[in-house]
């Protein structure tokens, strides 16, 4: 102990004139946090320690020294810079030659006394001047690092776009499983950009003015201006009528269509051909450029196809691109009648969040060419990619962004395709385009009920168990087969395919109910030809004349028909447009076609001559009208 306190007496000073200072009279301060001290060492010490070593402390120094001379009395003190001052020793004495401190003295600013107990403690000095050196510090590592952006993570359902704020199995909007996904984007102001800057930045310099500078018009003014016949670009065409029908009438300037199906149905083939169809402008007044950019193929490939399309339309310009800036910066060279992108899922904005075909892409590319659409009165035709369910690949905001959904749908192993509108700002959803993929191309199929009709031969037992549905889809009417077999002595009780299951055992029950058919111990198979779905009850009849043909072995006639819906009670209700459907019924040559009783006088005045009529009020007539006359 006598040891360390010399050691402590040899190493306090006084500054000033370099005499020792008895320890008990230096002023305490309240004790530094410093964990580089021991908790055996006083803050005298450490003091002290600091003022004998201040040439390897910071400019900042915690202690201060006092700056008067000895032979100034007035208290002035230098103008020094702080760097170069020296640190300040405290005692009862103040400075050196200086007087004992006297208690109750004037609270003068000039008297050396006061400035003693006026002084800041030594302690919080020392924290301010680190805080300062710290935000100093900081402020030049800000200045040097800018704040890079966050990265704000979401949850969004892909079938309905419904965000949410951690993942669920299933969406709380639409309530489908496995459709939230994870969705991160940035929120850095300085980098962010949207489609809708991109598209306005790459117009500016090509449009007029006033084009983009809009202001409310009066609706009157809009009409008196507008010629309906002119304004919708026209498809010509066996081809381009059926495609125009589904899209109500034509390409309209200015509108943003997407087009999705499953890979390999035909997409690129299909607008390929329209963009031929566009650029040769028959009926428009002449041709005109159409630019057709793709992500996927290469030009040469694309060529190889239009090749073997036989298209050869000078104004068709082909051009591969995945950024959406020089697409658009492409367009202001050619200033085309019409874009064509394949695909939306390859394209991407370079200050965009995400990889090409994802949610902040997809969102962002269609916003900038929508925006480039509506501004430049330049229709954009789209190809969307679809996931496993047979949506469009994406935000479910992609299909609210756009003006036209069109799905294209087709069987593997069947040269059939079928174009229908799910949406369309300018015309009918209820539209269906039916088309055959051949060699040469997509063709129109003039009389689409060839393709769900096989060649029926009434003297063959063995075709048992067939009848003829009329259904409508869109605009269009069909005729479809219904297949049916009845097996006895078999453990599968039922199965359906192309009927609603309910629907289906509904149909049986009033089969054995009303009509007397001993069903019950037989496995019913039901089949519609060439896959297609008959959702709509106007085929009712068609099901329950399938399964009685099977079950009594006996083959339907191949000319007749069957319109109708089968109600609970075994009676025959009329469905909506029948007079549509007899008369398409009468065009393929039917010759008999079984309705509804109450249904035969209105039709009968629209003179069918070469189609006999057979109403009918109740099931139990059906058979005895279908399966007893011949």
């Amino acid at each position: 102990m006598r040891a360390f306190r010399i050691i402590r007496q040899s190493l306090v000073f006084n500054p000033r004139n370099d005499k020792l200072i008895p320890p008990s009279r230096i002023i305490f301060a309240r004790k530094p946090q410093n964990f580089r001290i021991s908790r055996h060492f006083s803050p005298i010490l450490l003091q002290s320690f600091r003022l004998f070593h201040r040439s390897s402390f910071s400019e900042a120094s915690v202690v201060e020294v006092d700056r008067q001379t000895n032979g100034d009395s007035s208290g002035s003190q230098s103008t020094m810079p702080n760097s170069h001052q020296k640190p300040r020793a405290w005692s009862v004495y103040g400075v050196a030659a200086d007087g004992p401190r006297i208690e109750g003295a004037g609270n003068s600013s000039d008297d050396p006394e006061n400035e003693v107990e006026n002084r800041p403690n030594s302690s919080n000095s020392e924290h301010s001047l680190r805080k300062e050196t710290v935000k100093e510090k900081f402020s030049a590592d800000t200045v040097l690092k800018k704040k890079k952006g966050k990265s704000k993570v979401q949850w969004v359902c892909s079938n309905c776009g419904n965000s949410h704020g951690q993942w669920w199995g299933s969406c709380t909007a639409c309530h489908q499983v496995g459709t939230v996904k994870q969705f991160s984007a940035s929120e850095d102001v300085e980098s962010g950009v949207n489609g809708f800057e991109i598209s306005e930045n790459a117009m500016r310099s090509w449009l007029p003015e006033q084009a983009m500078h809009s202001r409310p018009v009066r609706l009157k003014d809009v009409i008196c201006g507008m010629n309906q016949l002119e304004w919708r670009i026209p498809l010509s065409g066996l081809f381009g009528a059926e495609v125009a029908r589904v899209l109500g009438g034509g390409v309209v300037p200015g509108s943003l269509v997407l087009v999705g199906g499953d890979p390999g149905v035909g997409k690129s083939t299909l607008l390929l051909q329209v963009a031929a169809i566009i650029a040769e402008g028959h009926d428009v007044g002449g041709s005109a450029p159409v630019l057709f950019v793709s992500g996927e193929e290469s030009v040469e490939q694309i060529g190889n196809r239009a090749d073997r399309m036989g298209i050869e339309t000078e104004q068709l310009f082909l051009y591969s691109s995945t950024d959406v800036e020089d697409i658009l910066g492409q367009i202001q060279r050619l200033s085309p009648r019409a874009l064509v992108v394949d695909s939306i899922q390859t394209v991407y904005l370079k200050g965009v969040t995400g990889d090409p075909g994802g949610m902040s892409q997809v969102k962002e590319c269609t916003s900038a060419l929508l925006r480039f659409a509506k501004k430049t009165n330049i229709p954009v035709l789209l190809i969307g990619h679809v996931t496993k369910s047979g949506e469009i690949a994406g935000p479910r905001i992609l299909e609210h962004i756009v003006d036209v959904v069109l799905y294209m749908e087709g069987e593997k192993h069947s040269s059939y395709r079928l174009l229908r509108s799910v949406k369309n700002r300018f015309g009918s959803t209820d539209e269906l385009g039916v088309f055959e993929m051949l060699p040469s191309g997509l063709q129109a199929v003039p009389n689409p009920s060839e393709m769900f009709l096989t060649e029926q031969h009434s003297d063959s037992e063995h075709l048992a168990g067939l009848a003829v549905a009329v259904i409508i889809d869109g605009s269009r009417t069909f005729l479809i087969e219904v297949q049916a077999l009845c097996v006895s002595g078999t453990s599968v009780s039922r199965h359906v395919n192309g009927v609603p299951a309910n629907r289906a055992d509904m149909i049986i029950s009033v089969l054995m109910k009303q009509a007397g058919l001993r069903l019950e111990g037989n496995a019913i198979f039901l089949n519609i030809v060439s896959g297609v779905s008959l959702t709509e009850t106007a085929g009712d009849l068609a099901v329950a004349a399938a399964i009685c043909s099977s079950f009594l072995e006996f083959p339907v006639p191949n000319n007749i028909a069957f319109i109708g819906e089968v109600g609970l009670g075994g009676e025959l209700r009329t469905v909506p447009r029948m007079e549509k459907r007899v008369n398409t019924v009468a065009k393929l040559g039917y010759k008999m076609c079984v309705v509804p009783k109450s249904a035969v006088q209105s039709l009968a005045a629209l003179g069918f001559e070469d189609t006999k009529l057979i109403g009918c009020s109740n099931i139990k007539e059906v058979i005895d009208s279908v399966f007893r006359s011949f």
